[in-house]
């Protein structure tokens, strides 16, 4: 019993050594590092030079109620919205197999004169077969093609009704106009009746082509969403007055609150013109332009890259008389340099009737200069 007893706990001896030796195995190598030796301590910098010591800021301004000094716009509508009319038109165009076929249309105007007087944009009316007015009341108008008189150039365009005591707004001066100032836009927005939308002025005199050949110049560009429909409407000011016609947009992806409107100051000369004479009087030379690009250097074998090609001269016109011929190129005109077709249509419409206008040009390798004598355009 003894020796069994003592050979159990040799065994049991054995067992635990063979235990410590393997776990012994698998303790890993620890090997002490030193720490290291502390860092010096940074050296002491100048401290900045400041601005000014004695400086505060200024005191806050109370806010009180200064959003009480602007007007309502609720008021602005009420007042302007019985002047605005939605116009809608039909044109006859032809489908691909040149058979024809009717277009819906809808625009905007606003009425000028209590006596039926409406304006709105060329593009509202320019080619319809038949045009009718609906004003704020419900009253519809039918109109008269020989009482629509339109300007092309600057997109203009007057209506003329059979109807008096109309509500005529006030029109205000667009000059005095600044950067910043809170306006409306009213018309038939999407041709779903008259609705408002307000903005800022957000820049004046800017000119955008809106088709090939045609600049709108001195517009009015406005944060206030300007929609298919509004064409035509009136810009107002708090006031209640009209300082701009809503004409174009910028439509493009990522582009939001770019919409233009004609300034008064430029629309008034010509809706008077319109008026009372029935067509817009310009200077006029009697020629056709052609801007000159790398094709026209190459096919007519030009001297000069920039400038306008005369392509066609109207007999017995200003140009003709001034001895300017088709394949000259016209570089400079009233002192003013000319690079584009547009260039040289502004330079004309803003020369005088009957006064001499120095012209320089090229005609073959050599330069040349005349003088030429614009003189009022004839009637369309």
């Amino acid at each position: 019993m003894g020796r069994q007893k003592t050979s159990f706990i040799l065994t049991l001896f054995m067992v635990i050594l063979m235990l410590v030796l393997s776990v012994g195995c698998a303790v890993p190598e620890i090997t002490i590092t030193p720490a290291p030796a502390p860092s010096p301590p940074p050296a002491p910098t100048q401290p900045p030079q400041p601005i000014n010591p004695a400086w505060a800021p200024p005191p806050t301004a109370p806010t009180g109620n200064a959003t009480l000094i602007l007007p309502n716009i609720a008021d602005v509508v009420a007042k302007v919205k019985p002047s605005v009319v939605a116009i809608n038109t039909e044109v006859v165009s032809l489908d691909f197999f040149n058979r024809p076929f009717t277009q819906q249309g809808a625009g905007s105007g606003w009425i000028l004169d209590r006596n039926g007087i409406i304006v709105t944009n060329n593009h509202v009316v320019e080619g319809a077969s038949s045009i009718t007015v609906t004003m704020d009341d419900g009253s519809t108008y039918t109109v008269d093609q020989s009482a629509v008189f339109t300007d092309s150039l600057n997109d203009l365009a007057i209506i003329k009704i059979n109807a008096q005591n109309l509500p005529a707004v006030t029109v205000g001066d667009s000059a005095a106009l600044r950067v910043g100032e809170w306006v409306v836009a009213i018309g038939n927005a999407l041709g779903q009746g008259i609705r408002a939308t307000e903005g800022i002025i957000s820049r004046q005199g800017v000119a955008i082509p809106v088709a090939p050949g045609q600049t709108l110049y001195d517009l009015i560009e406005t944060t206030a969403a300007i929609n298919p429909g509004n064409s035509g409407g009136p810009l107002v000011n708090l006031a209640g007055e009209v300082i701009g016609i809503t004409s174009a947009k910028i439509a493009t992806v990522g582009v939001e609150g770019m919409g233009y409107a004609i300034s008064t100051e430029t629309a008034l000369p010509i809706i008077e013109e319109l008026i009372t004479n029935g067509y817009v009087t310009r200077p006029w030379l009697g020629v056709v332009l052609y801007t000159v690009d790398q094709f026209a250097v190459a096919r007519y074998e030009l001297a000069v890259e920039s400038g306008v090609l005369i392509t066609q001269v109207v007999q017995d016109s200003p140009a003709d008389i001034a001895g300017l011929k088709p394949g000259d190129v016209i570089t400079r005109f009233a002192g003013r340099e000319i690079a584009t077709a547009d260039d040289m249509i502004r330079a004309i419409h803003l020369a005088e009737i009957g006064q001499k206008v120095p012209t320089t040009y090229w005609r073959g390798k050599a330069e040349y200069t005349t003088e030429v004598i614009p003189i009022e355009s004839p009637p369309r």
